[in-house]
């Protein structure tokens, strides 16, 4: 998780939502992303997306069995669905996002029963630390 939190500062410094993800493979990482949406102007850039792409390039297919992503805050809808997509076999959450989290918060599209996969999905790791680089950004944001 710390090195997911390292990519959310890149993204807090590009003046993005402080958001970042790694994902695993026995013990390395293989792919890694954080927010561009801002930088980028599209709104598929969230970091989990980056992080999933650069992952399948790395293990040289789009079905992840084996890996893990590491992101500070829950996973969005899309998101979530990329994650049940590419085969993940766990998301480990920083912090919960409580207006638009897809593992519990808004929806649980994470473990539902009802796709064709399922994965293991926990919130919490670090969650100080991922929580307050997301309050840190947003009250920055209000004072402008």
């Amino acid at each position: 998780m710390r090195e997911a939190v390292a990519e959310a500062r890149k993204a807090g410094l590009a003046g993005d939502v402080p958001i970042g993800a790694v994902i695993v493979r026995d013990g390395l990482i293989v792919g890694r992303g954080f927010n561009r949406t801002e930088a980028d102007g599209d709104p598929t850039m969230h970091a989990e997306m980056i992080a999933i792409r650069e992952a399948a390039e790395a293990v040289g297919s789009q079905r992840l069995t084996g890996c893990s992503m590491y992101v500070t805050a829950e996973p969005c809808v899309m998101c979530a669905g990329a994650c049940i997509l590419a085969r993940l076999d766990a998301v480990f959450a920083g912090t919960d996002s409580p207006k638009s989290g897809a593992g519990g918060s808004v929806r649980n599209i994470l473990t539902s029963r009802d796709f064709n996969h399922a994965l293991t999905y926990e919130v919490g790791i670090l969650r100080e630390e991922c929580a307050a680089l997301l309050k840190e950004f947003f009250a920055e944001l209000r004072k402008r």
